[in-house]
């Protein structure tokens, strides 16, 4: 497996991260961390932004983004042309995420989900495969007339 995943958090995503990091390189992936490294408050776009370059530019295959709601991390990640980011809350939305939209980059909403749902909905992102098919023109068409 040799793909690489790229993971950050904002202060509320910090508990979950280690779990997360370690989680993954049992995997067998390639991790980097770009950060937060403790509880202390943080701007959640400071590590959203370079998460979501190295999608971008292909340098990495997946991202992991974590915060309070998961809607901040996932709103900037998907300003960026090449990330679809995915705010999930179950394993079937991370799935079908990947699924059907061939999300790269999983957004976790740590205040809402346990750290056991948080790491098995990574394992469904990560294992289940895009369908492709009528799918693969839909996600075309998301970045379709955007300069």
């Amino acid at each position: 497996m040799n793909h690489k995943i790229v993971i950050g958090c904002d202060h509320a995503g910090f508990p979950v991260k280690n779990a997360v990091a370690e989680m993954l390189v049992s995997m067998g992936y390639q991790v980097s961390d770009f950060g937060t490294h403790s509880t202390d408050s943080v701007d959640y776009p400071d590590f959203v932004h370079p998460v979501s370059r190295a999608i971008d530019t292909g340098e990495a295959d997946y991202g992991i983004l974590m915060c309070g709601s998961g809607n901040g991390v996932a709103i900037t990640a998907n300003k960026y042309r090449n990330v679809r980011a995915a705010l999930c809350w179950t394993e079937e939305l991370a799935g079908l995420a990947r699924k059907h939209n061939d999300a790269n980059v999983l957004c976790l909403p740590v205040r809402f989900v346990s750290i056991e749902t948080s790491l098995n909905m990574i394992r469904e992102f990560l294992q289940t495969p895009f369908d492709g098919g009528r799918h693969a023109e839909r996600v075309r068409k998301i970045t379709d007339g955007i300069q």
